[in-house]
């Protein structure tokens, strides 16, 4: 964040200054007091079961500058109506200070995060940028990304997300996009949105923030997504198989990292990504399109995809224990479409060691479509030819159902009560030829089995059978 009073600040969000106006914020704005930024600025959102300003005290006395709160509290606070409100303001006002940034947004229903780490990687090789970090992509993540932003910063990557109509506008609003990227329209977020036509409504609102001198990047291989062509000023610049980016002969190494050629303006650049599944090379090209509308050379471009990418934790993270199991973790989100790449990149790995375990959990936010969404992914798997499906609680029980009713599937397909009972299970039915996909929507918290995959097997360790009072696994 740019130096700024309490004054300046106060002045900023329309808010007063309780303590000395002077007093100069040098750090990031910062939700959790747990961890607090020396010279920050702590946010005290009043939420529904935690206030932060029962914190805000503790916050400072870590090396917070002062608080954002909607009340006067014993240390330096700037105060407001609204806290969320302001602190969009505050972003707005210092993204406004700061000419010089370039902002790219993206969304979509799936692919975000990916995309955005290979941007951020591209981006960060030709200036100093600023990328999201983990699932801050709302009205508190985005302007907590922004004001991460200093005189130094050329690049500002934003992914933004939507729980329904005028949000992406909003989060336009505060971070306003020069190139901005709508990546698809899937199910995701279906039970909020009501139908997908909603969902594409609430994406399109990306690229109608664009100036008319800004680009708008659309996938061409998705009607929806490129139908949002009319609903911009901007030129458009699109990615896909028949888009103006475009990739060709994808090949796969033995862990499945995906190789191919990128292909702009009648060139073609050979890539090798770091990263497992073949919907990685949409998400790169995703993230190429992008890059080359804010001006970098594609040379630059394929250069640095070349080079390992920091990726989010917990998406599509491989790992391989001492015994030679390998366990993919993707357990930061899932959707549909989103596990259907991962299952594919399984199959992929499979083919090149031993059997293929897809252990997957709940799907949320897919309203009364969930069950039967739920039971396709399971007949998803079975289609692709995994060997064992796990559903990781009663939610995920349609998982299962769906791949145990799949016409000529011989692989095995079980319920378990949770996260212990399944990894109970495969632990003790994995061996080290083996891969295993680890996935589910962020509550179900799955990392924690798919780090237990990947601790030591004690020598005791005892024989749980989690289909006890489920029925038989294939039943």
């Amino acid at each position: 964040m740019i130096r700024m009073t309490l004054a300046e600040v106060a002045a900023a969000v329309e808010g007063e200054v309780a303590g000395p106006a002077d007093l100069v914020v040098t750090g990031e704005a910062f939700l959790d007091s747990r961890a607090p930024v020396p010279g920050g600025l702590f946010v005290a959102v009043a939420g529904e079961h935690v206030d932060g300003h029962d914190y805000a005290e503790g916050a400072v006395a870590g090396g917070a500058a002062a608080v954002l709160g909607s009340r006067a509290l014993p240390v330096p606070t700037v105060v407001v109506a609204d806290v969320v409100t302001a602190l969009g303001r505050l972003a707005r006002h210092v993204l406004d200070r700061l000419p010089e940034v370039t902002v790219l947004a993206l969304t979509g229903s799936q692919g975000k995060t990916g995309t955005k780490d290979y941007l951020g990687h591209v981006l960060s090789s030709v200036g100093a940028t600023v990328a999201t970090r983990g699932n801050l992509n709302n009205e508190l993540g985005v302007p907590l990304t922004a004001l991460r932003c200093t005189d130094e910063t050329r690049y500002l990557v934003v992914e933004m997300g939507a729980r329904g109509g005028g949000h992406v506008g909003y989060l336009c609003s505060v971070a306003p996009p020069r190139v901005a990227a709508v990546l698809n329209v899937g199910s995701a977020h279906l039970g909020e949105f009501g139908s997908v036509e909603a969902i594409a409504a609430a994406k399109g609102e990306i690229v109608e923030a664009l100036p008319a001198d800004g680009v708008a990047v659309l996938n061409a291989d998705d009607p929806r997504t490129s139908a949002m062509a009319s609903r911009t000023r901007a030129p458009v610049l699109s990615f896909g198989v028949g888009g103006d980016v475009s990739w060709r002969e994808v090949t796969a190494d033995d862990l499945g990292r995906p190789s191919f050629e990128l292909g702009y303006a009648g060139r073609w650049l050979p890539v090798r990504l770091d990263q497992v599944g073949g919907h990685q090379v949409a998400n790169a090209a995703a993230a190429a399109a992008l890059a080359i509308a804010a001006g970098v050379a594609p040379d630059a471009v394929a250069e640095a995809l070349n080079r390992p990418a920091p990726g989010s934790r917990w998406r599509m993270e491989l790992h391989q224990r001492a015994d030679g199991l390998v366990v993919v973790n993707d357990a930061y989100n899932a959707n549909p479409a989103s596990m259907r790449a991962a299952l594919e990149a399984l199959c992929s790995l499979g083919e090149r060691r031993g059997r293929t375990f897809a252990v997957l959990g709940e799907m949320r936010e897919l309203g009364a479509e969930s069950a039967a969404l739920h039971r396709e992914v399971g007949a998803e798997a079975a289609g692709l030819g995994v060997d064992v499906v796990v559903a990781v609680g009663p939610e995920a029980a349609a998982i299962a159902a769906g791949a145990r009713t799949t016409p000529g599937w011989r692989g095995v397909a079980l319920d378990t009560a949770g996260r212990d009972a399944a990894l109970a299970w495969v632990r003790n039915n994995v061996t080290a030829g083996d891969v295993v996909l680890v996935k589910a929507s962020r509550g179900a918290a799955l990392e924690v089995l798919a780090e237990g995959l990947l601790a030591p097997v004690p020598a005791d360790d005892p024989t749980d059978d989690p289909t006890d009072d489920q029925g038989e696994p294939g039943a």
